[in-house]
């Protein structure tokens, strides 16, 4: 593993432990004013909710150690909801304590695509269990989700549509049915892609999923410093023939490694097994100084690092697949399986490519 990395996944860790040292600390004593708003304290056996709907906006809920049923649903604007690390566990209700429940999810964060709701944080706790996604962000600005362990969860992990300045940092997100980390314009309608303004993925643990991380129809972001391993696919950027169109983003520096496992095809997408970093349908998206190794299998994403139409038949155009290392994945290191033009393989480190030459 390249110095760098070593010191960025050292610096994350001991980042981690700090924040969770803290939140415990802060766990422990009285109650008090948090920074910019006031803080409301929250024992085994009371209810999340009922402190988030007490809370103004720029208020902290600080909820202690202990398992907490029922769904959390968040619509105040600048609201931190902050756990004492993973002994902070959120788990299901009985379905009906508000509309989070309702529509199957762990934490809601709410708003609208014409007035987002701004700066909420939700950090250093577990949500397990959820018939769908585990965080759920719908119609925000600047959220942040930091430190979290998101496990188990029948869908996505971490989920986020029609959003903006997103920070999503430090997470572990794992055993969930569908993506650790799920981005999208719309989860359940079609559109172009719109400009994130700059949200970040980076230097979370993404295991067991289907998907490590699914970006589908977006622009202007960045998929950094993960540790991506054993999903049935890393890193699915995925695009079509909506305008604009998908891409203008990075997929850099992540560690993605043996995401064999293998998921059969859905209504959405064929089956995937042993693939690292897939590209369909995008335009000027880079992939930078990754390290993807022992991605192997035999579906049509299977590969290191795969280019390949969307399911709509729209190609590639102008990527930029660079400065990365590759090794030990089958059948290719790099597979450019796509009819899109101008695009560049240039520096990589790598044994096989399909065709021959892309190394």
């Amino acid at each position: 593993m390249p110095t760098r990395r070593v010191h960025h996944l050292a610096a994350a860790t001991a980042a981690a432990t700090a924040l969770t040292t803290a939140l415990a600390a802060l766990a422990a004593a009285p109650a008090a004013r948090a920074a910019g708003g006031a803080l409301h304290l929250v024992h085994p056996g009371e209810s999340i909710q009922r402190a988030v709907d007490a809370a103004a906006p720029g208020d902290t809920v600080q909820v202690l150690p202990g398992s907490y049923r029922g769904s959390v649903r968040i619509t105040t604007p600048g609201l931190t909801l902050r756990g004492a690390g993973a002994a902070t566990e959120i788990t299901p209700g009985d379905g009906t304590e508000n509309a989070c429940a309702t529509a199957g999810h762990g934490v809601c964060v709410v708003g609208t695509e014409r007035a987002p709701l701004p700066g909420v944080t939700v950090e250093a706790l577990a949500v397990t269990g959820f018939r769908k996604n585990g965080i759920d962000a719908s119609g925000t600005t600047g959220l942040t989700v930091r430190a979290t362990y998101v496990h188990d969860n029948a869908q996505q992990g971490i989920s986020q549509e029609m959003s903006t300045k997103a920070t999503i940092v430090g997470n572990r997100s794992v055993d969930n049915g569908q993506s650790g980390v799920f981005l999208a314009n719309y989860a359940y309608r079609e559109g172009g892609a719109p400009d994130t303004g700059g949200t970040l993925v980076d230097g979370n643990v993404l295991t067991g999923n289907r998907v490590g991380v699914t970006v589908r129809r977006l622009r202007v972001l960045t998929v950094q410093g993960n540790e991506i391993s054993g999903n049935c696919s890393g890193v699915f950027v995925v695009g079509d023939e909506g305008v604009p169109r998908a891409g203008d983003l990075d997929v850099r520096r992540n560690r993605v490694v043996a995401n064999n496992r293998f998921c059969p095809a859905n209504p959405r997408l064929g089956a995937i097994q042993g693939a690292g970093i897939v590209l369909t349908g995008t335009e000027d998206t880079r992939v930078t100084d990754n390290e993807v190794r022992d991605n192997v299998g035999s579906t049509d994403f299977s590969g290191g690092i795969v280019l390949v139409k969307s399911a709509v038949g729209i190609p590639n155009t102008r990527a930029t697949v660079a400065d990365n290392r590759l090794s030990g994945n089958g059948p290719a290191d790099l597979a450019d399986r796509d009819t899109g033009t101008d695009n560049s393989f240039t520096r990589n480190t790598c044994a096989v490519s399909q065709p021959s030459g892309r190394c």
